[in-house]
Parts: structure tokens; sequence; C-alpha cells
């Protein structure tokens, strides 16, 4: 099973959302790419990575939407419906496979909204992980 995971910078929601997967299921592949990445991962996900014993598992530099062959995923999620759209322009028949999530960027939040944010992709990614 492939899944990509799709966000804006692909600095925080997407990134989280990959090394956790991978650290819980590793026998399946995941990636995560952003629609606009133009920031490096930030400090503040190591950290919550650290904590979950999944820093292995991220990625090292943000990676962009349009270098992911959409067509080889079995699920795409789409932290926001924005995302979904991004992602229907590239590529329409992979409607079916797209879950959005509507996940909040951290970044257009105050900071005590961050670690919110992250035990709320750490839920959806065990969620996700029981249902695979």
């Amino acid at each position: 099973m492939r899944i990509l995971f799709v966000c804006s910078g692909n600095a925080f929601r997407s990134p989280v959302a990959e090394a956790l997967l991978k650290k819980m299921e590793p026998k399946v592949e995941v990636d995560s790419a952003g629609t606009h990445p133009s920031i490096p991962i930030p400090e503040a996900v190591k950290k919550y990575l650290a904590r979950e014993n999944a820093i292995l598992s991220l990625k090292g530099e943000p990676e962009h939407l349009n270098v992911k062959k959409l067509k080889s995923y079995d699920v795409i999620v789409a932290m926001e419906n924005k995302h979904k759209d991004a992602i229907l322009n590239r590529c329409s028949e992979c409607e079916n496979k797209i879950i959005v999530w509507n996940i909040k960027d951290p970044y257009f939040l105050p900071a005590e909204y961050t670690e919110k944010i992250f035990d709320q992709i750490k839920r959806k990614i065990k969620e996700l992980a029981n249902s695979i």
C-alpha cells in the first residue's frame, strides 16, 4: 500500500503524518508533499516527533506535489479541501483515493495551537493505521 499526505508547505502537517505512520506501519510505503513548499521543517516538528520516537522517519526537506506520481498512490490524504483541489487539478482520476482531514495550518494560528494540531494528526494517524 502507498499513502501520500499533502499540505501547503510540506513542513508540518504532512511530514508529521508521514513520519508517524512510517513508525506505526513500517511495511506501508508513506510519502508527503506540499502544494507550495518554501520553508524548512521547523524545530517544533522535530521536537514533537522525537517525543514519539519517530524522528528517524522525518524527511530531510519539503517536497513539491508536482514531483509526485499521484496515480501510483492507493490513498492520498489532503489536510484541507484546497489541497484536494490541487491534487484534482493534477490528477482528476485520483478523486476516489482522496481523504480530507480538515486539519488547519499551524502557521496561521497562535503558537499554543501547534501541539493541539500535532495531537490531532496523531489521532488521525492511529485511525488510519487501524483501518489498513
